[in-house]
C-alpha cells in the first residue's frame, strides 16, 4: 500500500512540474503546413493539362521546402534538429513495444518511429520534385511518367499513415498533437522548451515562397488558362517553324 501510494504521489508531484512549452518553433511549423498544402495541391491537379502550371509551381515548393528543412535539420532549434529524433533501429521498435503495451514513451519532441516517416516524406518528395522535373523538360518517356506517379502514391500512403499514427498517438498520450503543430506547444518541463520561434526566419520562407508563386503567376500565360503554358510555348514553336 505505502508503494501505491509512493508511486500515486510521484505521479502527481511530476505533473504537477509540467505545463505547455514551446517545442516546434515557427519555421517548422510553417514548413509543415505549407507541405500539406503543396502536397494535397499538386496531387489534386496532376491528371490536369488545365492547371499543369500550378502542378509544376508547388511540385518546386516542395522542392525548395526539403532543402529548407534539410539545413533547419542541422542548424535549427533542438527539437528540429535531426539529432534530436533519428535513432536506430533499436530505438525504433522499443519505442513501438512500449505502443502496443498500452504505455507508450513519451518524447517532447518526434518520437523515433515518427522520424522515420519524416525522412521518408523528406526523400520522397525529393524523388517526386526529380523525376517531375525531369518529365516536364521531357528528358524521359513514359516510363518516367510512370515512376514519377508510383513515388507520389506511395508518398500519399506514407502520409495516410503518418496521419492514422498522429491520430493514435493523440489518444494514446492524451495530447493533441495536430494543435500543437499549430501554436507549437506540448506537456513539458519547463527546462524542455525552446526559448525562441524564430519568427523572422519562418516570415522570410514564407516570403520566399509566395514570391516565387507570384513570379510564376506573372510567367503565366494570358487568357486565363495559366496551365497550358507548356501547350502554347510548343505551338508557338510549331508555327514559328512553319513559317520557314
Amino acid at each position: 500500500m505505502n508503494t501505491m501510494s509512493e508511486s500515486r504521489d510521484n505521479a502527481v508531484a511530476t505533473e504537477s512540474k509540467t505545463r505547455q512549452v514551446l517545442v516546434w518553433d515557427v519555421p517548422v511549423r510553417v514548413f509543415h503546413w505549407l507541405m500539406v498544402l503543396s502536397f494535397a495541391g499538386a496531387y489534386l491537379t496532376a491528371e490536369s493539362e488545365r492547371w499543369r502550371l500550378l502542378h509544376v509551381t508547388l511540385g518546386y515548393t516542395m522542392a525548395g521546402l526539403v532543402a529548407f528543412r534539410i539545413l533547419w535539420g542541422l542548424v535549427g532549434t533542438r527539437y528540429a534538429r535531426f539529432s534530436s529524433f533519428v535513432r536506430g533501429p533499436k530505438a525504433v521498435m522499443q519505442y513501438l513495444r512500449s505502443l502496443l503495451g498500452g504505455r507508450p514513451e513519451h518524447h517532447t519532441g518526434h518520437n523515433p518511429a515518427g522520424a522515420l516517416a519524416i525522412l521518408a516524406l523528406l526523400g520522397l518528395t525529393a524523388a517526386v520534385a526529380l523525376t517531375g522535373w525531369a518529365n516536364y523538360n521531357e528528358l524521359g518517356g513514359d516510363w518516367l511518367e510512370e515512376v514519377h506517379e508510383a513515388f507520389a502514391n506511395v508518398m500519399l500512403a506514407i502520409v495516410g499513415v503518418h496521419i492514422a499514427a498522429v491520430i493514435l498517438s493523440s489518444w494514446l498520450h492524451g495530447e493533441n498533437l495536430v494543435r500543437a503543430m499549430i501554436n507549437g506547444r506540448k506537456a513539458g518541463r519547463p527546462e524542455e522548451g525552446i526559448r525562441s520561434a524564430w519568427r523572422t526566419v519562418a516570415a522570410l520562407m514564407l516570403t520566399a515562397v509566395l514570391g516565387f508563386w507570384w513570379l510564376q503567376w506573372q510567367g503565366a500565360p494570358s487568357g486565363g488558362d495559366a496551365g497550358n503554358g507548356v501547350t502554347v510555348t510548343a505551338k508557338a514553336a510549331h508555327h514559328g517553324n512553319d513559317d520557314d
